[in-house]
């Protein structure tokens, strides 16, 4: 199968953060940390590197993760990489690549987990009839829903 899938398994650096776009879609953003170790053939040392990552997530996946994922969870993650640019209000281009989760789940490799089925949820919007929360001045902001 063609195109730029990836999978991801690591720790959660910072609880989600969810929000609501114009539209009413629900998005969840969160940061994944991935770690590498290795032995050095040479030195017999262990050393270990780092990777960061921004996750995306939409709609009802993004809810459930805002209600079930915390920070230092380990989780696993397959998606797809998209780069978006956007220029900020002095002039300068800014640019990001982020991880758009197809699925999230917990990693069950050093602990157990629940999982809950929910109902299907009726009607779109943020809960409470809350106005959808505004992107800061600036920062990129998703204006409608998943884009493609």
């Amino acid at each position: 199968m063609p195109g730029n899938n990836v999978t991801l398994v690591g720790n959660v650096t910072r609880d989600p953060e969810l929000r609501y776009t114009a539209s009413g879609q629900a998005m969840a953003k969160f940061g994944l940390a991935v770690n590498r170790r290795w032995q050095n053939r040479q030195t017999q040392a262990w050393e270990e590197a780092t990777s960061f990552f921004d996750i995306v997530a939409w709609r009802e996946m993004a809810e459930n993760i805002g209600e079930s994922v915390q920070k230092g969870a380990r989780v696993l993650v397959t998606g797809r990489l998209e780069q978006r640019s956007w220029e900020t209000q002095e002039g300068d281009k800014r640019s990001v690549v982020e991880v758009v989760a197809d699925e999230v789940g917990p990693s069950l490799r050093w602990a157990t987990a629940t999982v809950v089925r929910n109902e299907r949820r009726g009607g779109e919007g943020a809960p409470g009839g809350a106005p959808p929360p505004r992107e800061p001045s600036g920062a990129p902001s998703y204006d409608d829903e998943e884009p493609f």
